[in-house]
């Protein structure tokens, strides 16, 4: 189906606004480029001089060029043997800013009684302070392992499993509709690269957030421009 464009930068598809968030009992929300306004990877290696070269391989990871995100993950955390960790605390303190209209939407998305869960291809190490600062119910992501203050360029291995990737995603998703009693049709997906459509693709509604060309393929909204409360112009509170 073809996109509509409802206002300048907003394109709809495959449903017809508006709709009403009370419709829905979850809201999950990829971290990286979406909630947050970096692909932390790329600015931590960016202390050791590679953020061009990681950078290259999570921007063709994100469109869909490369299509094992678990090998692309392996790949740039390689390149990160050595980094101090004190290099993640200044990604934080320095770089990471919440997207505009963020706190909105999800404050927006919590009055109307949603739960919120952070599932991300990044770290634990990012998305504990994102979910604590935006007081989300649930998050998943990848921990880093440190030996001597160091990073090894591998990850801990979890009762879940070791990389969350977009199977990952849409398991979590569909995990938590479970345990809440609800239909993924409940479930809103919110993402900006390849790695997110798996979930986006079982949720009753997916937003994109300035995605990705296959990502705005696919999403019933997107967000081509402003900040994530411009989705508040389709859904009603």
């Amino acid at each position: 189906m073809t996109a509509t464009q409802i206002a300048p930068g907003l394109l709809i598809r495959s449903i017809q606004p508006p709709l009403a968030l009370s419709h829905f009992k979850l809201v999950a929300f990829d971290m990286d480029s979406t909630l947050i306004n970096i692909e932390c990877i790329d600015e931590i290696a960016e202390v050791v001089g590679r953020k061009a070269e990681v950078a290259a391989i999570t921007e063709a990871t994100m469109r869909g060029e490369i299509a094992d995100y678990k090998h692309s993950l392996r790949r740039r955390l390689a390149l990160l043997r050595g980094v101090p960790v004190t290099a993640l605390e200044q990604v934080y303190a320095r770089h990471l800013q919440l997207n505009p209209g963020v706190e909105t939407f999800v404050q927006a998305c919590q009055n109307a009684g949603l739960k919120t869960l952070l599932v991300s291809g990044g770290f634990t190490f990012f998305s504990e302070r994102i979910r604590h600062r935006l007081k989300l119910d649930f998050a998943r992501a990848n921990m880093l392992d440190v030996h001597d203050g160091h990073l090894t360029g591998l990850l801990l291995e979890r009762p879940w499993g070791e990389i969350v990737d977009g199977a990952e995603k849409r398991r979590v998703v569909l995990e938590v509709c479970e345990l809440m009693g609800i239909s993924p049709t409940q479930a809103i997906a919110v993402g900006d690269g390849a790695n997110d459509l798996p979930m986006m693709a079982v949720a009753g509604l997916s937003i994109a957030y300035h995605p990705k060309p296959a990502v705005a393929e696919q999403a019933m909204i997107s967000i081509m421009a402003g900040g994530m409360d411009r989705a508040l112009e389709v859904l009603q509170r």
